[in-house]
């Protein structure tokens, strides 16, 4: 019997890699052939081993190093010019192997990869690892339908959403000259997606019911998350204790040691993900801040982000503790952990919401105020920090750790998020609205692979 075989490619950044995997483990449980596509650079230096998904690297024309700092415009030429070409030498191998492929998923910032993968017939989905909504607004944006005009505060009515403040909305919107390369590679993901043949969103339906909905009218949007290590939802997959490839190295014992030693619900947890950086007045007020609610904290701080640091912070008497890297999805389901100051990245947003842990929302640039605008306003799993002049200061940031942790807006909070994650359970496993999505895919992939003998 001909076997189904799903390529996946993600976008070689930490945080669009990691939905991309999970979502690839769920299809080998489901008995799929699975090729996990990845950058030669990538593979050398975060390898990944696993005994059921293969591996096939391709070339983004910086083999040998990616400097930091290089220009996203440039990168992606690379990346085409060089990963298109590899690409296609790989479709031949798997031919010439016996184990052609039945469709690509792929990262909607490889633009390139429909037209490619129509050139050998190859099915193809696209897999967005932002919100359902963030995913709407910038098709809006894309299209032309979305502009911000003069009167800044009034809000934006978009089908399927909550009316939107400017402030709400990703700052590639709101502050067009910014980032102007980001901003076009976010609206550039629609590219083509009118030819793809599915459309996958890294949610559940439960979430996003209203936006999914009104989308789906347009296109075969399908919800297929929260695409999280099995172990912290479901527990279906064997031996699925975490993402299994990391770009960062985590200080796993230091950090985990230190909450064993702390009492339950009295930790916490601040990370602004892989991405992010605060300038160094806001990282002195989040100090200050931290220091004020006199709880005991865990701080992520990256190395090269260190510097910023309060001078003396790090040797002062806190209750806290200040690391470069851990692996956050045990620190949230720590039973010490009750908070989570977080930027509302979508990867950091989920495993949050799966994990039943209140959030504050320190939203810094990109998608990352919408999500700290659903977290507090549409899931009610937590608050935002507001700031002035940009800054959030030291009393709000205090003020808001213990509106969370504390009194009957905390507890209605952790009702929500505990909501929440019962609902995330249910998602993925058997039966559940992400795991028919899956089901329905993996059907479809064999049924055309019987087709094609």
């Amino acid at each position: 019997m001909a076997e189904a075989h799903c390529l996946i490619f993600p976008f070689p950044i930490q945080g669009h890699i990691n939905p991309m995997l999970q979502f690839a483990k769920r299809l080998v449980h489901k008995g799929l052939r699975v090729t996990l596509i990845l950058t030669r650079y990538l593979a050398k230096t975060s390898p990944f081993h696993s005994p059921t998904i293969a591996v096939e690297t391709i070339s983004n024309g910086l083999d040998d190093g990616e400097p930091h700092g290089f220009p996203v415009s440039s990168y992606l030429s690379l990346l085409k010019e060089h990963g298109m070409a590899s690409l296609r030498e790989a479709l031949h191998r798997l031919i010439r192997c016996g184990r052609p492929a039945t469709c690509i998923v792929y990262d909607p910032f490889i633009t390139w990869v429909p037209e490619l993968a129509g050139e050998y017939g190859i099915k193809t989905a696209a897999f967005f690892t932002q919100s359902c909504a963030v995913d709407y607004i910038y098709h809006r944006l894309y299209s032309g339908d979305l502009k911000i005009g003069e009167e800044e505060e009034k809000a934006i009515e978009l089908p399927g959403l909550p009316p939107l403040l400017p402030a709400d909305l990703p700052s590639f919107v709101t502050l067009p000259e910014s980032y102007p390369s980001l901003r076009d590679m976010v609206t550039d993901q629609f590219k083509h997606i009118e030819n793809v043949d599915w459309v996958f969103c890294n949610t559940l339906y439960e979430l996003e019911k209203e936006v999914i909905d009104f989308m789906a009218e347009h296109a075969p949007v399908k919800a297929i998350g929260p695409t999280i290590p099995s172990m912290y939802l479901d527990r279906k997959l064997a031996d699925d204790t975490d993402y299994g490839l990391s770009v960062f190295r985590p200080e796993a014992r230091l950090c985990m040691d230190w909450l064993n030693r702390q009492e339950p619900g009295s930790v916490i947890y601040v990370s602004f993900g892989s991405l992010a950086k605060l300038s160094e007045a806001q990282t002195a007020e989040l100090a200050h801040g931290l220091k004020r609610s006199k709880r005991p904290f865990l701080w992520v701080v990256r190395a090269a982000e260190q510097g910023k640091l309060p001078e003396g912070f790090a040797a002062e008497e806190v209750p806290g503790l200040v690391i470069s890297w851990c692996p956050q999805l045990d620190v949230l389901a720590h039973d010490a952990v009750a908070c989570f100051v977080t930027h509302c990245g979508w990867n950091s947003t989920l495993e949050a919401l799966c994990l039943g842990v209140p959030m504050v929302g320190m939203p810094q640039w990109t998608d990352q105020t919408t999500n700290s605008k659903f977290v507090a306003d549409v899931w009610g799993t937590g608050v935002r920090a507001v700031g002035d002049g940009g800054i959030v200061g030291r009393e709000s940031i205090e003020k808001c750790i213990r509106e969370v942790m504390e009194g009957e807006k905390g507890e209605e909070i952790r009702k929500n998020v505990s909501k929440w994650k019962e609902l995330a359970v249910a998602a993925v496993s058997e039966g559940g609205s992400s795991d028919r999505n899956i089901d329905d895919f993996v059907s479809t992939l064999r049924r055309l692979a019987v087709a094609a003998v």
